[in-house]
């Protein structure tokens, strides 16, 4: 049987000799584990003399900081929940604690961390605890694209099969260092705190402000990014590439001198920016998972397939229904059904048994190999009974460098229109309509795009048209340009 890593975790501190550096625009800090561990302890004693203990609920609402991490390993020791909270989505209130059934709040700026573990006895340890594959540890939000995001609660089972699976894949070892910049309340962006303590590397976190200043002094072995994270640092290096006319030399002064590979998923990559990354020695890894499956495949060294997004982890089994959506069952669930969501929403994804059934079409190849061709919900239906899936027109006007996101609607059911996102400010018109009429010339005769809506800003987590992930929000676009759409 595979050791719990929560159980390692909590079962006591970590081999010397490896580091948590948390590094923002205000500044950099480094603190060994052993260190970290040590305060989580203290930090837990205090929160257990306010009377938090087993499966009270711990809020968090705070950018990315080691009282963070703090805050979420002490909730650990204790058996208690952590509910990481968004700054950009929730406000704290009284609605918040009450609706979440919250023990505790804590926001930003955790000032109050500090003092809690100041007034400890250093020598008082939390009582030991033990999870069993059920037990949950956070509630974690999915990003949505209407309304109040939906609660999941994550289980012990999910979170040990997934990052045992990925140090299998991986390999991270005492050289690592593993660098992530999305914010905490994103449970797997805690997972490499967790390996860190649990497998022996170092481990930074950054904010994806900050991440392209602190990348190159931080020196890391592994970036964990969303592919428009690697979108914006193609065009870094190519710009500079263009002045240096040294395209590796180029990713090295943005990334560091160590990288040993990159990491990406929750959104789907091009594969021009996968192939230019390998070209100057930075592989990029893609795999696909949900916040209800977790990680489900994964590219890696040992298997990597271009156009997939990786062999399926063990534990997972992928289905699909006779129109290709996929179904995924895990060996342990990350839960049953959602733990805050509309009536019917549970029952709409979750079988009785924890398979999810992700909307997501797909297909695997004679290897083991999944690809992913998009959304069953965005397979558009025409009025002659055509059916087009719209990924593969999007990432072809996507690979224009004047367009950051393109959305592909059909307000009429005759025809295709385009919304995009410029990448330039102004946009460069000529190019966006070069593009289209390239895609019209390369894709079939109900593939093609009659017109389409240059954004009047592009699209962004602040203006609501995309997600913490950097995924479009397709209603909300829509809702945002239907009078343009309606016009054509």
């Amino acid at each position: 049987m595979t050791e719990s890593v929560i159980n390692r975790i909590v079962a006591g501190p970590p081999a010397a000799g490896h580091t948590l550096t948390v590094a923002t625009l205000a500044g950099v800090a480094t603190v060994p584990l052993t260190e970290v561990y040590a305060r989580a302890e203290r930090l837990a004693v205090a929160l257990a003399a306010t009377g938090i203990g087993r499966g009270d609920r711990i809020g968090i609402l705070a950018a990315n900081r080691i009282e963070w991490v703090l805050l979420d390993l002490a909730a650990l020791r204790l058996g208690a929940v952590t509910a990481g909270f968004e700054p950009a989505k929730f406000a704290a209130d009284r609605d918040l604690v009450k609706r979440y059934s919250l023990t505790a709040m804590f926001t930003e700026p955790l000032a109050e961390v500090a003092g809690l573990i100041a007034g400890t006895d250093p020598a008082a340890t939390p009582p030991r605890i033990e999870y069993g594959p059920r037990d949950v540890t956070t509630i974690k939000f999915t990003s949505g694209s209407t309304g109040q995001p939906k609660g999941l609660a994550a289980t012990v089972g999910s979170i040990d099969s997934s990052i045992n699976a990925v140090q299998q894949m991986m390999r991270h070892e005492a050289r690592d260092n593993v660098f992530v910049f999305l914010p905490l309340s994103l449970l797997q962006q805690r997972y490499w705190v967790y390996s860190a303590l649990a497998f022996g590397h170092d481990v930074t976190i950054s904010t994806y402000e900050a991440a392209f200043a602190m990348m190159a002094p931080i020196e890391p072995t592994v970036v964990m990014g969303v592919p428009a994270f690697y979108e914006t640092a193609k065009k870094h290096i190519e710009s500079r590439a263009s002045r240096d006319g040294d395209a590796k030399a180029a990713g090295r002064a943005l990334f560091g001198t160590k990288i040993r590979y990159l990491w990406t998923g929750s959104a789907p990559a091009r594969q021009s920016v996968l192939r230019f990354f390998g070209q100057i020695d930075m592989p990029i890894y893609e795999g696909y998972g949900l916040n209800e499956t977790c990680i489900v495949a994964k590219n890696h060294p040992g298997a990597h397939r271009e156009g997939s997004v990786g062999q399926v982890l063990p534990g997972k089994k992928v289905l699909f229904d006779a129109d290709a959506v996929i179904s995924v069952a895990s060996e342990h669930p990350v839960n049953w059904r959602y733990e805050y969501a509309d009536p019917g929403e549970s029952e709409r994804v979750f079988a009785p048994d924890g398979t999810v059934r992700t909307g997501d079409l797909g297909h695997i190849d004679s290897d083991g190999f999944l690809y992913i061709h998009g959304r069953a919900d965005d397979v558009i239906v025409l009025d002659n009974g055509k059916k087009i899936i719209v990924r593969p027109l999007e990432e072809y006007l996507k690979a224009s460098k004047a367009i950051t996101e393109a959305v592909i609607f059909c307000p009429t059911q005759t025809h295709l229109v385009a919304v995009v996102s410029p990448a330039d400010d102004p946009p460069d018109a000529d190019a966006i309509w070069a593009r289209l009429e390239q895609a019209n010339a390369s894709f079939g005769h109900d593939e093609q795009i009659k017109d389409l809506v240059i954004a009047a800003e592009p699209f962004s987590i602040d203006n609501g048209l995309l997600t913490s992930q950097f995924k479009p929000r397709r209603k909300r676009i829509m809702a945002a340009y239907v009078r343009q759409l309606n016009g054509f």
